[in-house]
């Protein structure tokens, strides 16, 4: 599909298929409340989880949302690219009501995908983009996984290619004079306070999609900080002589080749139709913190 055809379905109210670096999106204009709404009804996701607004750059991004220097500062520092800002919201209108779940504020980022800043960037108005899977699956890095889960919902699709971060951009939230992380992504947190300073304990999750206990989940259970499979199991290692190197995240022990095949190897162990999939030990440090934030949440635990 041409970036044409794309921005034509946007403007019809319709959703499209849309790459980013971090995972596929099912889009829709941010403002007509009727597309955004089929989306929740496609993914069958809950009203309660609010959108990010994704928009081609920061003058757009502050069209809508009200930025402090931080924002301002943090956008600099890594926009385009996986971290999205939660905001004040100046614009309701631009990204209407449910796609903010009747918050004041709004969540946006500029993404690193080249392409798909330039639907964005000709459509000229905010596109929601929730990652383009069946609410609490694994979300979807490769364009032929985003058109079977999704793909009947959509109007267009673009193949953007296999997705380079693999898991969902880092939210920050810069809200009352505070800086909060709210959900890990590649963007870590030493990278962020290397640029604000410390971040507020506080928790604002409802402000934050993909906080719910059991999501990214494939069909099979996962058991987590695995040393070895068990019977029916498939191993998903990480490190050198960690399970077989098929389903291996790392044979090396790099968290960004980890982070990018994460949900790519969840997929393809489930077609297996294993009795379980357990993963090995991944680092808590850096974008470990990100790839075990997933992971317990595929296993149905956040402690």
């Amino acid at each position: 599909m041409s970036d044409a055809g794309a921005v034509r379905a946007l403007s019809d109210g319709r959703l499209v298929i849309l790459p980013t670096e971090t995972v596929y999106g099912l889009a829709a204009d941010a403002g007509n409340a009727v597309a955004v709404a089929a989306i929740f009804e496609a993914k069958g996701r809950p009203r309660f989880n609010p959108l990010i607004a994704h928009v081609a750059d920061a003058v757009q991004a502050e069209a809508i949302a009200v930025f402090d220097a931080r924002a301002r500062a943090l956008a600099e520092a890594f926009w385009p690219g996986p971290l999205t800002i939660v905001a004040p919201v100046r614009d309701r209108e631009r990204v209407c009501d449910l796609a903010r779940a009747g918050l004041d504020s709004v969540a946006v980022r500029v993404p690193g995908h080249a392409r798909a800043r330039a639907v964005i960037a000709a459509f000229g108005r905010p596109v929601v983009a929730p990652s383009a899977n069946r609410s609490g699956r694994p979300s979807p890095t490769t364009f032929a996984d985003a058109v079977e889960e999704t793909g009947a919902f959509a109007a267009a699709v673009i193949d953007g290619g296999n997705c380079a971060v693999g898991v969902e951009s880092t939210v920050v939230s810069v809200l009352d004079g505070r800086v909060s992380l709210l959900r890990p992504g590649s963007v870590t947190r030493d990278e962020i306070e290397a640029i604000v300073g410390p971040l507020d304990r506080g928790g604002e999750g409802h402000r934050s999609p993909g906080r719910m206990t059991l999501h990214y989940a494939p069909d099979a259970p996962v058991r987590i900080e695995a040393e070895a499979a068990r019977d029916g199991e498939i191993l998903l290692g990480f490190g050198p002589g960690t399970g077989e190197p098929r389903w291996s995240l790392s044979p090396t022990g790099d968290l960004r080749e980890a982070a990018a095949n994460l949900f790519r190897r969840l997929r393809e162990a489930d077609r297996e139709r294993p009795s379980g999939i357990a993963v090995s030990p991944i680092p808590p440090t850096g974008l470990g913190e990100a790839i075990n934030d997933r992971l317990k949440r595929a296993a149905g635990y956040v402690g």
